[in-house]
């Protein structure tokens, strides 16, 4: 059930992205005010846009941590539903904003909110969404996790 979940996430990622790039030129805005609205960003960088100087730090990154999740779910995830729900969410996050990176040599953000009149949230995507909503998901399991185990230790 949960790689069809990933599979979902990542086709809607991909999606998404090339409506973008199809209907919108890089830095154009639909529309053009307002607190929510879809701009065509080229991210060439890694979180939040920030440099890090080359494209394939971010791919050798990505693929380490890829390899690490795999390592992981097939090591300590077996039969902890919410783990592995989380281990396939930040997985199709990160294969869908390494496509890019491989594909177009940047990540195609979109996803615009502007918090007030000066400030607004750096663009992102729904495999950048994925990925925050998995860490959250894997923060929840791994506190409830040692919670758990204080709790089963102190009982004895």
């Amino acid at each position: 059930m949960f790689f069809v979940i990933a599979a979902i996430v990542l086709a809607a990622d991909q999606i998404s992205k090339l409506l973008i790039r199809l209907n919108l030129a890089p830095g154009e805005s639909a529309p053009r005010e307002g607190f929510f609205r879809f701009t065509y960003v080229q991210n060439t960088g890694a979180v939040f846009g920030l440099s890090v100087g080359e494209n394939i730090i971010v791919i050798v990154t990505a693929l380490v941590i890829l390899c690490t999740l795999v390592l992981y779910y097939r090591l300590r995830s077996s039969g902890v539903g919410i783990t592995r729900l989380a281990l396939w969410l930040l997985a199709s996050g990160a294969v869908g904003n390494l496509i890019d990176r491989l594909w177009l040599g940047y990540v195609t953000d979109f996803i615009d909110i502007r918090l007030w009149h000066d400030y607004h949230w750096p663009a992102f995507n729904l495999a950048d969404s994925a990925i925050v909503i998995g860490t959250g998901i894997l923060a929840y399991a791994l506190i409830s996790a040692t919670l758990e185990g204080r709790r089963s230790a102190s009982a004895s």
